[in-house]
């Protein structure tokens, strides 16, 4: 809601070929809005047997650029099959 001022229209599926590990995050702002100092990054792993189930949002273009500017340096916007057919973007590791 923060965010994008409403709630967001989604439907569950999962990309192959990553896994999920957590991170330090150093950025005050982010650990004042979170509570945490640790928080999950999908990174690519390439092992077909690695899955990340998640949430697929729609959003508009311009919501698309509000969620950029939400992520720190840690992460960076690429787009990955989904395991239903398609793509979507999705944040991973920067690294």
């Amino acid at each position: 809601m923060s965010t994008f001022n409403r709630l967001l229209k989604g439907r569950q599926d999962a990309i192959v070929g990553y896994s999920i590990r957590r991170i330090e995050i150093t950025d005050k702002d982010v650990i004042a809005k979170s509570g945490q100092t640790h928080h999950p990054i999908v990174e690519y792993s390439g092992r077909i047997e690695d899955e990340v189930v998640g949430m697929v949002f729609e959003v508009t273009a311009e919501e698309l650029l509000k969620a950029d500017e939400y992520e720190v340096s840690d992460y960076k916007r690429v787009t990955v099959p989904l395991k239903s057919g398609g793509s979507t973007w999705v944040y991973v590791a920067s690294n």
